[in-house]
């Protein structure tokens, strides 16, 4: 006990653990076995029971999602050292930049006033693009506000500090408003909340050994930005990586943008290869119907890895079983990897897991079916890795199959 304490201290001071031990051990804690406890009885869960006492061990199939989000503050130095510390061997830091076109890691451009406490800076919350207005009882309209990183310059961007995504939408005062941490998650972590930019967090991962695998998020203004083109946008997140010392195979760059993709491919092709496409096909384009042609496209157009929502690669067949999609083996015919998304992002899972498990909700009411899943995409989809805001889960699940 006194051994894991002291390295989970050492992690969150940012002394490399990793380094004092000399290898690369996991510290799961409780909440795996909780889930394998609370699964169905059979063969699935007697396997995973019987791997309770470890060891444990980093894996690059564990994917820290925005770090541990479920309990951190989402793209905080804190967050990212409690993924490593649960053994994800790849990071994600979210980019996109400030006014004076520096990246730093946050999940949208236009998210500071629900993760940031931003709107606690009078000063500096005047400069937001739509300052807080309060909802109004009277008539029922929701609470407004919008702050972009592209309001604020790196220097005041840093003067913030993280915290739990959330927010009231029927507050009447700024102070209400911060408070909407969802009940199953928790403050409790939210007492320093480290801001980074994309270049720290490369630094910080590097660090510690792990890989690293950067989204470029679409920008809230109009390209270009003050004469900072998309094409710039992409060039300078592989940029900073290099300037780092990441090599191209120890990098997964990641975009909704297929553009952004093909510039990796065609511009920069040691990070291309391992790009990877954030598939949104199936919910942003109306009537989307996966098929070999456009899977195919796609590997045709020099794209290696894909990354849709879990529930795009899960099925129920006749019996109601949870089998891999059409969309799933598609993607496997054309030759195209996969990655999924995100585990541990629903909250409890006794109403059907909601918008992730949606596919598949028939047969999704307890907490323990997140190893179900989890099996179906390692073992019947074949996936390369699993996102996760609590990366210990698939830690859990990947050492125990040896994966």
């Amino acid at each position: 006990m006194k051994q894991i304490l002291t390295s989970s201290i050492a992690l969150l001071l940012g002394v490399s653990s990793l380094a004092m031990a000399g290898n690369e051990p996991a510290q799961v804690g409780p909440r795996p076995l909780y889930l394998v406890n609370d699964m169905e009885d059979g063969e699935l869960k007697n396997k995973l029971q019987s791997c309770s006492a470890g060891p444990f061990h980093r894996t690059d199939f564990s994917i820290g999602h925005r770090g541990a989000a479920m309990q951190f503050p989402e793209h905080t130095k804190e967050s990212y050292l409690a993924a490593i510390a649960m053994g994800a061997g790849v990071l994600e830091c979210d980019v996109t930049f400030t006014k004076d076109k520096q990246l730093v890691c946050r999940h949208s451009q236009s998210d500071l006033h629900t993760t940031t406490d931003v709107l606690a800076h009078p000063d500096l919350a005047k400069k937001c693009t739509v300052p807080f207005k309060p909802a109004n009882p009277a008539t029922g309209e929701d609470a407004q506000v919008e702050c972009r990183t592209s309001d604020f310059t790196l220097a005041e961007f840093k003067t913030l500090k993280g915290k739990m995504d959330g927010a009231n939408p029927k507050a009447t005062t700024v102070e209400e408003y911060m408070q909407g941490t969802p009940g199953w998650r928790t403050d409790l972590y939210s007492q320093t909340g480290t801001l980074m930019t994309h270049a720290e967090s490369a630094e910080l991962f590097k660090k510690y050994g792990v890989k690293v695998t950067p989204e470029l998020k679409s920008a809230a203004v109009e390209m270009p930005f003050n004469g900072f083109s998309q094409e710039m946008y992409a060039q300078k997140l592989v940029d900073e990586l290099k300037q780092v010392g990441f090599s191209a195979k120890d990098a997964y760059v990641q975009s909704f943008n297929l553009d952004d993709v093909k510039y990796w491919i065609n511009k920069t092709p040691e990070f291309g290869k391992q790009a990877v496409y954030l598939d949104d096909r199936m919910y942003e384009q109306e009537g989307f119907v996966a098929t070999l042609d456009n899977m195919k496209a796609l590997s045709d157009a020099g794209v290696n890895i894909i990354a849709p929502p879990l529930y795009a690669l899960l099925a129920l067949d006749n019996d109601k079983k949870i089998v891999p999609s059409e969309y799933a083996k598609l993607a496997k015919q054309a030759d195209l990897d996969i990655i999924a998304w995100t585990l541990e992002r629903s909250g409890p899972l006794a109403q059907g897991g909601g918008w992730y498990y949606q596919s598949v909700s028939e047969q999704i009411d307890q907490d323990g079916d997140m190893m179900k899943v989890l099996d179906v995409l390692a073992q019947d989809v074949g996936v390369l890795g699993v996102f996760s805001d609590w990366p210990s889960t698939v830690t859990y699940y990947a050492n125990c199959m040896d994966i």
